[in-house]
């Protein structure tokens, strides 16, 4: 079996049960260095035979999953959660055409992370109720489906996440700002450097501010940038738990009533 297991952000505590579970009995671990934390690997068995991907290509990393033959137990390891930018579909296509058995353990993505790190709902009543995952084009530009720019997703104003772009600082700002663009240059950002990490770094900044902010950072990697309103706080209450708010598990409450019993 090759489970293709995501490693969370970067906290060793924020790998899934499941996901601490299956290193724990892995006969080989594949892991890629420059995305997961070393520290990962401390789930892993005393026995398990470590491959870092950082320098493999695919091909390598399929070879690995031969020669362990069809009756180990593989891990590979993610960072954050397999199915975001996770390459692992090539590598299902493999296992399919080999009927090598396997599956997908989700891990806590990045993203959850860095809302966490800046105290922020991402979704905010009334401001934003759309999150937008999506990066630059880069070298990788050819991948990038017509319409899926970061300028064609800023026209809708909802809070964006934008992954495997620091290294771009100027382009980013750029098509942040394009014509039509929801945002302005006084919309709140928020840049998380290696979330959950011990290193962690967190700076709030404005759109019209970030481009100076990404430089002087100096990061490339491991980098996650939101934008958009809701980083402000402050939106409308939510009707989940208002009173005035009925739902298949609770009924409407008449005014000076708590849960329809009196106040």
């Amino acid at each position: 079996m090759i489970s293709f297991v995501g490693a969370g952000p970067g906290a060793p505590d924020l790998i899934t049960l499941r996901g601490r579970d299956r290193l724990a009995v892995a006969d080989v671990v594949v892991w890629a260095s420059s995305l997961v934390p070393e520290a990962i690997l401390a789930h892993a068995g005393v026995a398990a035979a470590i491959h870092d991907s950082a320098t493999m290509t695919l091909e390598d990393v399929l070879a690995v999953y031969a020669a362990a033959g069809p009756d180990a137990a593989v891990v590979r390891l993610h960072s954050g959660d397999p199915s975001i930018y996770g390459a692992i579909g090539e590598q299902i296509e493999w296992c399919l055409a080999n009927e090598q058995d396997f599956e997908i353990v989700p891990g806590v993505s990045s993203l959850a992370a860095a809302s966490a790190a800046i105290g922020r709902e991402l979704t905010q009543p009334g401001v934003a109720q759309s999150v937008v995952l999506t990066r630059l084009g880069g070298r990788t530009s050819a991948s990038m489906p017509p319409g899926e720019s970061v300028a064609a997703f800023a026209a809708h104003g909802a809070t964006m996440a934008v992954f495997l772009s620091a290294a771009r600082p100027v382009e980013l700002a750029s098509e942040l700002l394009a014509v039509g663009s929801g945002y302005s240059a006084d919309t709140p950002a928020a840049i998380v450097v290696r979330a959950s990490w011990p290193d962690e770094r967190v700076v709030m900044t404005t759109v019209g501010r970030l481009a100076d902010d990404l430089s002087e950072l100096g990061a490339r990697t491991t980098v996650l940038v939101l934008v958009g309103p809701a980083l402000a706080g402050g939106g409308g209450r939510s009707h989940l738990y208002s009173p005035r708010f009925a739902h298949m598990f609770r009924r409407r409450s008449a005014p000076g009533t708590t849960a329809g019993r009196p106040a």
